[in-house]
């Protein structure tokens, strides 16, 4: 989602008197890839670019590529293919014999309905979204480099005369899963179509508990990432550079201002016993994805025997979404560290994964994205 924002600032502002842009997207990923379905790329006609499509070996061709469909004003479908491991193949730098498909789509900032548009229109929404595009189409409609979202269905289906219902499960597993996926369609005509089904989830909100130095290194790690982040504690105690990148920094008193969706993620790190139980009972009423708080093991537990001693059946050790100790087992010792290793378990938690060495997995690093 940061990249995306990036690109959107730069859209707003170009001169679209002086030059002209194009969108390069990844809508096909097979084996291995540096970058996943839905990286983009946003080139200008002057070639500055911002985004990316690849660990940087495929930008140079892709900055002709996205120059190319600005010149001719249609677009296209370019694969890029070092499964072979050729020498010879644009991309070879990859380095991980992978096979992907670019999407390269000229923009037009009159149309309200342009890529860049639809997702402007969706940026701020604290909801997942789904976005269908047409990868494959040898009937060479117009609805090739179109982006519709999950609400505009039935035009995709008018458009193409693909059963509503077929789109609507593609939709529906997509949801399930949470990850991007791309379905071979056939159409009432008999046209054989390619559709990217794509998940957008937004972007993290991040809610920080606590005032002391070591949170000015969670939120740089935070802001780094792209993350939406909210700081609760004493404002006399919390330094310049949270204020400037935070969304907001509340007083205790003022947590129930914020308010938590399934992409939320709470740290309770103010080194308060008193403050950090406060804070606990108040987000386990809304079972947000993810709760860690700091400190050992029996800070857990004496924690987990008050609340019994006042009533409650709640077990701790027994909430999916509470980690304590928090964060992953690198042996951090800084407060960067420490960050790292709590941001590094945020996200495993919401992608699903364990977070164990990578050394260790057996079968591919990602799931195949093409549907079968």
């Amino acid at each position: 989602m940061k990249e995306i924002r990036k690109i959107i600032s730069q859209y707003d502002k170009m001169d679209w008197t002086e030059q002209k842009a194009a969108l390069a997207t990844v809508v096909s990923v097979e084996e291995s890839a540096y970058r996943r379905i839905g990286a983009r790329m946003f080139v200008q006609s002057s070639g500055d670019w911002i985004g990316g499509i690849s660990g940087g070996c495929l930008e140079g061709d892709a900055l002709k590529r996205a120059q190319i469909a600005i010149h001719k004003e249609s677009p296209s479908i370019v694969v890029y293919d070092t499964m072979e491991d050729d020498a010879h193949q644009i991309g070879v730098g990859l380095g991980c014999n992978g096979r992907i498909e670019v999407l390269f789509t000229p923009i037009d900032p009159e149309a309200e309905d342009n890529p860049i548009e639809v997702l402007k229109s969706i940026i701020h929404s604290r909801e997942p979204h789904i976005l269908y595009q047409l990868i494959a189409d040898k009937a060479g409609s117009d609805t090739m480099g179109k982006v519709f979202l999950e609400k505009d269905y039935s035009i995709l289906s008018a458009e193409l005369q693909l059963d509503p219902a077929q789109l609507s499960k593609c939709s529906q597993a997509v949801h399930e899963k949470k990850k991007s996926k791309v379905y071979p369609l056939t159409a009432a005509d008999g046209q054989d179509y390619v559709i990217l089904v794509e998940y957008l989830r937004p972007e993290v909100q991040l809610i920080l508990i606590g005032d002391n130095y070591d949170v000015n290194a969670f939120v740089g790690i935070a802001d780094e990432l792209g993350w939406q982040i909210h700081v609760v504690g004493l404002l006399r105690k919390i330094g310049k550079a949270v204020f400037e990148k935070a969304k907001q920094v509340l007083p205790y008193d003022h947590i129930a201002k914020i308010k938590i969706d399934e992409y939320s993620a709470v740290v309770l790190m103010s080194h308060d016993y008193h403050w950090d139980k406060q804070m606990l009972k108040h987000f386990m009423q809304y079972e947000p994805a993810y709760v860690g708080m700091l400190g050992p093991k029996k800070r857990m537990i004496k924690m987990q025997n008050e609340l019994s001693e006042d009533g409650s059946e709640i077990s701790l050790d027994d909430l999916p979404y509470f980690h304590s100790p928090v964060g992953l087992d690198i042996g951090a010792e800084s407060p960067e560290e420490i960050a790292l290793s709590i941001t590094a378990e945020i996200v495993a938690v919401f992608r699903s994964r364990s977070g164990t060495h990578l050394k260790y997995r057996e079968g591919t690093i990602h799931e195949r994205d093409v549907s079968t």
